[in-house]
């Protein structure tokens, strides 16, 4: 027979609504999809955000767009079908896997995975639906619904059938599903507008039932997933067990809650409590605050008073000081002051009086006649000594925040850190205290056109983070502080970081093509490989009786480059003697390779440095090959033709971290040091074959690529 009436709730519905909004549309979920984060989103809602995110792809569609999206995301849609069909091919931005979806799930704010399948391989989520309609119904209870068969007036719905997904009064129910015929077996319910399916099918094999439980995954799957798809390794249980388990969990969940709802009800009395204790904590805050300001203004008021009446001081005394010269100065001017005096006394006849009076008066001449010969202003017109010198003190004031409670300023660690497409940023603390629980770090692009870019900010629970999607040659600020609780630290002192001037360029040692395994040793990774100068080389240094140089082992990457822009990086150990890094082509390997000398002369090395004048005929060449010298922690520039005998200026620091990029479109290879992107050498290259990157080593030496370039999809972990 048919199935009964629906179960109230143990709840009243009416009070579960923020459980039933989505979290897009901030409406009442309509045709809810589960995603694999285990939030629900409405169907619509999720397509028109994956359009949102991909809508740089879809350039071509304005012009297809017949009609308008939803109001409740307000983006302009294509066609929602031609979207899903984009969305199930699995693209996704930034990739080198195209079968994947990544979606921004509203809920949690985290990107989520969809699959090959994208929105296809999602589930409905029919219980969701259904309690939806539940509140629907219970916040109309005012408005019936009626009768779909009934003839005009129609009367009010008794019953809803889910298999003919219409609804019936009491005499139509009767006449469709008379007694005795298979529609007296179908499924029916009270009056409802939400029809659902009676059997859950599965994404993956559309025409297959689920009938298990996928305990890795926790979602239902289907036989023929557990044989031979996706689950077939998992751990499965039967449908019925699930059910059965999970109802007993939530069951005992519920049944927990409901006892604890004095606690609960107490405890929301408490967080009233903190929320009034917050508020009066905050004001009394704000007024400390302010005090303290105020203080410091009144500190800065009185400095700025007595700096001001110490300059009043100052000047008044100088002034007076020149004015009084400018008088004395006066008085030697002819018929003024001294000399109008003199030149009466001049007038005395009577000798005694003349001598008597003219004695002391040549004294004061002859002062004033040394004044003249060495004239220096009684005073400086210059303040540079009244200068207020604030340096310390706005060092200090640009500090000020609240008393941190603890939480030390974190550092960023430039020398852990690393840029390439993405970047991976590690901090520290310098008192090496583990005194914050989350961090904030931003991060923004240094852009001349535009001085002040927005600073974008992400939450790291440890003391590193990985920072996706920067732009290739380009420079970066980054900062971050510590919070405990809601106390926070300073921002630390920015750090400007490059990224590389092309991609990263994927690839591991070639432990097949030309690998000496008796002179060089790699790693079970293929990551790092090292020249060790063992019997081999003692045996045959022992036929040789004049200098000469011994033989190069070579090594390449196990990737060649035919066309774009690529950028590798690498470390080459101090303790090196002789290491060759570069590019060169396939024919030039073979070449190499394939014909192994016991001696080489140093005229046959492009850069060996000796002056045999070959590399200056080929230096504006354009060759398959370019290399340049390390070792014995130097590095060294190949000369060029118009260069100076003095070698001084082609010898560098070795850097610690070595970086090549390889132009093949414009057929430039370029040597850099990966630790500050600066480049240190460039020269045109022959690119019309494949080229490798290539090594070589002599004596003792080692090489270690970096963990982005022999990452596949040159993805950090968080927990480097």
């Amino acid at each position: 027979g048919g199935g009964g009436q629906e179960q109230p709730l143990g709840v009243t519905i009416k009070n579960i609504e923020r459980e039933l909004i989505c979290p897009a549309c901030k409406e009442l979920f309509t045709h809810p999809l589960i995603l694999p984060c285990q939030h629900s989103i409405c169907h619509k809602c999720l397509k028109e955000i994956l359009f949102f995110t991909l809508e740089d792809s879809f350039t071509d569609l304005g012009s297809e767009s017949s009609c308008q999206s939803s109001p409740r995301i307000r983006i302009h849609s294509p066609s929602l079908d031609r979207i899903d069909r984009v969305s199930r091919s699995g693209w996704k931005r930034n990739s080198l896997t195209p079968r994947t979806t990544i979606f921004p799930c509203p809920g949690c704010r985290h990107d989520v995975d969809l699959g090959e399948r994208g929105i296809n391989g999602l589930f409905r989520n029919f219980t969701l639906e259904t309690i939806v309609e539940r509140y629907r119904q219970a916040a109309r209870a005012a408005t019936a619904i009626m009768c779909d068969l009934c003839k005009p007036p129609p009367q009010e719905s008794t019953k809803s059938c889910m298999d003919c997904s219409a609804s019936y009064c009491n005499e139509c129910f009767k006449i469709h599903h008379p007694w005795g015929t298979l529609k007296a077996q179908h499924e029916y319910v009270g009056p409802t507008t939400n029809f659902r399916p009676k059997i859950l099918m599965c994404p993956e094999h559309e025409m297959e039932r689920v009938n298990m439980y996928c305990e890795i995954c926790r979602r239902p799957v289907c036989h023929l997933c557990k044989l031979g798809g996706s689950h077939a390794n998992h751990r499965v249980t039967t449908m019925s067990t699930a059910y059965k388990t999970l109802k007993e969990k939530l069951s005992k969940d519920i049944e927990y809650l409901i006892s604890k709802e004095s606690q609960v009800k107490g405890q929301i009395s408490e967080l009233g409590l903190l929320i009034k204790e917050t508020e009066c904590n905050g004001e009394r805050a704000k007024e400390e605050a302010s005090y303290n300001f105020d203080k410091l203004f009144d500190v800065l008021e009185e400095r700025r008073s007595a700096a001001l009446r110490a300059i009043e001081a100052s000047k008044n005394l100088r002034l007076e000081k020149l004015h009084t010269q400018i008088e004395e100065y006066q008085g030697l001017l002819e018929n003024n002051g001294l000399v109008g005096y003199a030149q009466e006394v001049l007038k005395e006849t009577d000798q005694s009086c003349f001598v008597q009076t003219a004695k002391q008066l040549h004294v004061r001449i002859q002062k004033a006649t040394e004044s003249l010969k060495s004239f220096r202003p009684a005073a400086q017109a210059s303040f540079e000594d009244y200068v207020v010198d604030i340096t310390k003190q706005e060092e200090i004031l640009g500090d000020l925040s609240f008393y941190t409670s603890g939480v030390d300023v974190p550092e960023i660690n430039e020398e852990k850190s690393r840029m390439y497409n993405k970047a991976l940023i590690c901090w520290e603390h310098l008192e090496k205290t583990d005194s914050a629980d989350t961090y904030i770090l931003e991060y923004r692009k240094l852009n001349r056109e535009e001085e002040n870019v927005t600073w974008q900010e992400t939450e790291a629970c440890s003391k590193s983070k990985v920072i996706s999607d920067l732009e290739n040659n380009s420079s970066y600020a980054f900062r971050v502080r510590g919070y405990k609780g809601s106390v926070c630290s300073p921002w630390s002192r920015e750090v400007i970081l490059h990224t590389p001037p092309a991609q990263v360029f994927s690839f591991l040692f070639d432990d097949k093509c030309g690998y000496n395994s008796e002179r060089l040793v790699l790693n079970p990774r293929r990551t790092s490989v090292e020249s060790r100068a063992g019997f081999p080389l003692l045996l045959g240094a022992e036929r040789i009786q004049v200098g000469c140089y011994t033989t190069l082992d070579y090594i390449i990457g196990d990737n060649g480059i035919t066309k774009g822009k690529h950028f590798w990086a690498f470390h080459v150990e101090s303790y090196s003697y002789l290491v060759k890094v570069g590019v060169a082509s396939n024919t030039k390997l073979q070449e190499w390779l394939h014909n192994p000398r016991d001696v080489t002369s140093p005229r046959y090395e492009q850069d060996s440095g000796h002056d045999s004048g070959s590399e200056d005929t080929c230096f504006d060449s354009s060759q398959p090959f370019t290399l340049i010298t390390l070792g014995m922690k130097k590095l060294f520039i190949p000369k060029a033709p118009t260069a100076s005998k003095d070698s001084a200026n082609r010898i560098l620091p070795m850097p610690s971290c070595i970086g090549i990029c390889l132009d093949c479109d414009r057929g430039k290879v370029g040597f850099y040091d990966a630790d500050h992107m600066k480049c240190l050498y460039e020269r045109q290259v022959d690119c019309s074959g494949t080229m490798y990157p290539a090594f070589a080593l002599m004596g003792s030496a080692g090489i270690h690529l970096e963990e982005a370039v022999t990452e596949k999809y040159l993805e950090y972990q968080d927990d480097m």
